[in-house]
C-alpha cells in the first residue's frame, strides 16, 4: 500500500508517532478522488430552484423584533439574542490612521456559534457531509457550507424556528461518536467585537438520511473546488484548515 512505502520512506529520517499517522492519512485524502463536475451540476440546480429573494432595505424598515434601544443606541432583537449592532472606540497608533477611529461592529457574544463537520467512511473513503446552504448575504446566495452553522439562540429556537439538522452531533454528542476536534477559533475582528466560534470535526457510523441540499464529499473534492471563485463558505475553510 502506498500508506505503506511512505511511512518506510519517513522511517529513515524521523521519529513516527500517532500525530505523523494523523497527517499522513490527511494527506492521502486530499491526493487522488473523483471529480467535482458532478457536484458543481448539484450546486447549480440548488441555485436555479431556490426560493428566496434578497433585497436591500432601510434599517428604519427592519421589523420581526428589531429596535434600536434608546440607551445604548444599539440595534437588538427585543429577545436580548441572536447579535447587537454595537459602537467601538479604538485608540491606538499601531493602525493607519495613527490615532484611532470609532465605528459599529456586530457584537455576537463571545462563544456564541459552533460550526460542525460530519466525517464517516464510506466505500472505504472517508467523506464529510456538506451543506448547499442560503443565506441572505451570501455571495450567489448558496455556498457550500459545513454540515451544521449555528448560533446557540438558533439551538435554542429563540427564532421559534426548527431545531437545525444534525445539531445533536455537536451538541448532544451519542456515544458512537467520535469528536476528531473540537477548538475555539477567533472571528474577524474587525467586523465582529470579541467573537470567537467553536468549531468541530465528528467521525460517526450512523445511517443517516440526508437531504437533497446535503452530500457527501470527498477532501479531495473539497479541496479541488477551493480553487474555484465563490463556492466554498468562510466556516468550512475554517474547519478543513485543519485538515
Amino acid at each position: 500500500m502506498l500508506k505503506d512505502d511512505i511511512i518506510k520512506v519517513l522511517e529513515k529520517d524521523l521519529k513516527i508517532n500517532s500525530n505523523t499517522i494523523l497527517r499522513l492519512n490527511q494527506f492521502l485524502e486530499c491526493i487522488d478522488g473523483d471529480g467535482v463536475q458532478d457536484i458543481l451540476t448539484w450546486l447549480q440546480k440548488i441555485k436555479e430552484s431556490l426560493n428566496a429573494n434578497v433585497s436591500v432595505v432601510n434599517l428604519n424598515e427592519v421589523d420581526d423584533g428589531w429596535e434600536f434601544d434608546k440607551d445604548t443606541g444599539n440595534l437588538q432583537h427585543k429577545t436580548g439574542g441572536f447579535f447587537k449592532i454595537v459602537g467601538v472606540e479604538t485608540e491606538t497608533e499601531v493602525r493607519e490612521s495613527g490615532v484611532g477611529w470609532t465605528q459599529p461592529m456586530v457584537d455576537q457574544g463571545t462563544e456564541s456559534s459552533i460550526v460542525g463537520l460530519l466525517k464517516k467512511n464510506i466505500g472505504g473513503i472517508p467523506k464529510y457531509l456538506i451543506e448547499a446552504k442560503f443565506e441572505p448575504g451570501n455571495y450567489d446566495r448558496v455556498l457550500l457550507s459545513p454540515t451544521i452553522q449555528v448560533t446557540y439562540d438558533n439551538l435554542n429556537k429563540l427564532h421559534g424556528g426548527r431545531t437545525p439538522l444534525f445539531s445533536e452531533y455537536f451538541v448532544k454528542n451519542k456515544n458512537k461518536n467520535y469528536v476528531m476536534f473540537e477548538h475555539w477559533y477567533p472571528e474577524d475582528g474587525g467586523r465582529f467585537y470579541r467573537k470567537r466560534v467553536k468549531n468541530m470535526l465528528v467521525e460517526t457510523e450512523d445511517e443517516l438520511v440526508v437531504p437533497d441540499n446535503f452530500k457527501w464529499l470527498s477532501m479531495y473534492q473539497i479541496k479541488e473546488l477551493l480553487k474555484m471563485d465563490n463556492l466554498v463558505n468562510p466556516h468550512l475553510r475554517s474547519i478543513i484548515s485543519y485538515l
